[in-house]
């Protein structure tokens, strides 16, 4: 078919890539503009621009596409279908309705939970056992359209948002080419969503990754995992020259007792309001991603320590 692409992370990559491997025309990707990264802060590509530019597809990062120019020039594109996957802006009917078998999008739950920004880390933070992948026909209401297909994921005791993450991608990649290849056979069957059930995964905001060691550890383990590793829940060590900040990038709850936020041995179980949690990779401010084995080699925390 003759496609457009929209889509902006990395996520989007995976399921761009399946999309050109199957043969499809894809006339031109959308992403969201350069954007300054790493610490020179400077101007870089969307990955999706990237593998876009890299395989010869015209790319288009629009500040708006509600811009009236950027809504004719989509329509002038004369598509079969567009495919949207994490783009980061909200479509105008204009947009949508202009393929001609319409516009269809990639969104990693299982709708209608954790319709939004930020599906993978609610799943994991709200306890979910499963999620999933899905694709739907879009409508100007926010992941409120119909459903073409699904693909479940597990969710074990020790993922983290960028491990589902990876997993998630890799599913969608494989189910929207399926669901392509229906759309364009004709066999593909829309279903709308339940209207029980709704949840919203709102953006993680870095104002909230602060670890609160009076909350109950599964709560605790869950925020750990699913703000790994962006934004990266964090705590305060105290050391001879003051407090540094170390991020949580993985842990595990254990049924422990213990006073919240003191470690309860020499290998960084640390108590909590309820039970106690294993920090099994953590990151100190500054350094790279450690396993908390390497970490304690280069930085001895006692039983007893008070975390802040």
């Amino acid at each position: 078919m003759r496609l457009a692409f929209l889509g902006t992370p990395d996520f989007a990559v995976s399921a761009l890539a399946a999309i050109v491997a199957a043969g499809h025309e894809v006339v031109c990707a959308y992403s969201q503009p350069p954007a300054p990264r790493g610490r020179g802060h400077e101007l870089k590509p969307s990955p999706v621009q990237a593998f876009a530019e890299a395989h010869g597809i015209p790319v288009r990062t629009p500040a708006s596409m509600r811009d009236p120019a950027e809504i004719e020039a989509f329509a002038a594109l004369d598509l079969d279908a567009a495919v949207v996957v994490a783009f980061g802006q909200i479509l105008p009917a204009a947009v949508l309705e202009a393929p001609a078998l319409g516009s269809y999008n990639v969104h990693a739950s299982l709708l209608p939970r954790w319709r939004g920004a930020a599906p993978i880390q609610r799943a994991i933070m709200a306890g979910d056992s499963v999620t999933g992948v899905q694709v739907m026909r879009m409508t100007e209401g926010l992941d409120e359209g119909p459903v073409l297909s699904t693909a479940t994921v597990r969710i074990g005791p020790l993922d983290t948002a960028a491990t589902l993450h990876d997993r998630l991608a890799a599913a969608g990649a494989k189910l929207i080419v399926e669901t392509l290849d229906d759309i364009a056979e004709g066999r593909a069957t829309a279903v709308p969503q339940a209207e029980e059930g709704v949840t919203y995964a709102k953006k993680i905001s870095p104002k909230f990754a602060r670890l609160d060691w009076t909350k109950p550890g599964p709560v605790l383990d869950r925020k750990i995992r699913g703000m790994s590793p962006f934004p990266g829940a964090w705590f305060e060590l105290p050391t001879d020259k003051g407090p540094v900040r170390v991020k949580a990038l993985l842990s595990a709850f254990e049924d422990e007792a213990g006073a919240p936020g003191v470690t309860l041995d020499g290998r960084l179980l640390v108590g909590t309001g309820e039970g106690a949690v294993r920090l099994l990779r953590v990151q100190r401010e500054g350094k790279g991603p450690q396993d908390a084995d390497v970490f304690l080699r280069g930085t001895p925390v006692p039983a007893g320590t008070k975390l802040g």
